[in-house]
């Protein structure tokens, strides 16, 4: 029996001590390291400016903090709530590659539908690859609820190519404060575009107003310009519409205002604008869109109105017709004021409005630009 007091024994026990020290020492370094990363990230989050930035920082942010192969957020969008307010700021949710807007949490992972705390193990394709679709040869996850009053309106999800990094033997305090952290960034980044939409939105349509589509044409003009494309407009007048009011009173206008916004938003497609711009005149803007391909949009809206009569009362039916004006403008690469640009294309869209009144109404007529 070796005798424990030893020399031998005791430069043993010093040396499991030694190297017991250096991986605790080694461990709390690392554990230290990752908070330091964890709270610059939390703190990036929370200073995102906008939903999309803040959309940005969790999946490109996160992804570069941590060294992961792959970071992916998953948002419960039933209504398609955030993603209209992803268009509305200017967004286009489909630029968003690693954020997934689903009706519902289990429709992409098994593991999502009660997903109260992180859920850390082996990447299993059956189970995962709709999380993490462009990123193969994964090993280990990690699925972090973003909660909200104890139910999960979404998730972050991590991927890595080591089969260690993520175990159910991990802790798991840190991922979670930073899943809370992440679902407090995305409830007040939804808050602050729900109010910043209130004041850019007319009330009754729920179109955007005139102030934004002129902000977001100068916006669309340098997209243009970068990409050497071209951005159409359309102005849209209700034929004989003070009629309406004139005849059946202003709840029948607003009520017939209100239908045929309906189904000109049923016609145009999700990256396009559409506002209020005064009265019963309406403007749309079509991003990447010839004045050929946009007066081809106003002909199936004009169809649209014109082919079932509006119910303005309960007894009473009215047939409406629209007249379109559609011009289009591709900025040089040297234009410097887009302003210019952007008041001589409604300025267009508007004159052949005019000249679609003129020439007898109910029809699209595309400006001489």
């Amino acid at each position: 029996m070796q005798d424990t007091d030893s020399p031998e024994a005791l430069r043993e026990q010093n040396e499991s001590l030694r190297r017991r020290l250096a991986e605790l020492t080694a461990e709390a370094a690392n554990n230290e390291s990752i908070l330091k990363r964890t709270q610059a990230r939390e703190l990036s989050l929370l200073r995102a400016d906008g939903l999309a930035a803040l959309l940005h920082a969790m999946v490109d942010g996160l992804r570069e903090s941590f060294a992961l192969d792959a970071v992916s957020v998953v948002l419960l969008d039933p209504q398609h709530e955030i993603r209209h307010l992803l268009i509305a700021a200017g967004d286009r949710s489909e630029e968003l590659k690693e954020v997934f807007f689903v009706d519902s949490l289990v429709s992409l992972a098994p593991q999502l539908a009660a997903l109260h705390r992180p859920w850390l193990g082996p990447y299993v394709g059956a189970d995962h690859h709709l999380l993490f679709p462009a990123a193969p040869h994964l090993k280990s996850v990690a699925l972090l609820p973003l909660p909200r009053k104890d139910v999960a309106t979404g998730a972050l999800c991590f991927g890595s190519r080591e089969s260690g990094r993520f175990t159910r033997h991990h802790g798991t305090d840190f991922l979670a404060h930073l899943g809370a952290v992440a679902a407090v960034c995305v409830e007040n980044a939804i808050n602050r575009a729900r109010l910043l939409r209130a004041g850019i939105t007319d009330f009754l349509t729920g179109w955007h107003n005139r102030r934004y589509l002129q902000q977001r044409l100068k916006e669309e003009l340098a997209r243009a310009q970068r990409r050497g494309g071209s951005i159409a407009c359309l102005m849209i007048d209700i034929d004989h519409f003070k009629r309406i009011n004139d005849g059946y009173g202003h709840l029948a206008g607003d009520l017939a205002l209100k239908e045929v916004t309906q189904r000109v938003e049923a016609q145009i497609r999700s990256m396009d604008t559409a506002a209020r711009f005064g009265g019963d005149e309406l403007a749309i803007l079509l991003p990447d869109a010839s004045a050929a391909e946009a007066a081809r949009l106003a002909e199936r809206i004009r169809q649209a109105i014109a082919q079932a009569p509006f119910q303005l009362t309960a007894q009473i039916e009215r047939a409406l017709t629209l007249s379109v004006g559609v011009a289009a403008a591709a900025p040089a690469r040297d234009e410097s004021d887009l302003k210019v640009v952007a008041d001589r294309l409604l300025a267009e869209a508007d004159a052949a409005l005019y000249r679609a009144k003129a020439l007898g109404r109910n029809r699209v007529q595309v400006g001489a630009g």
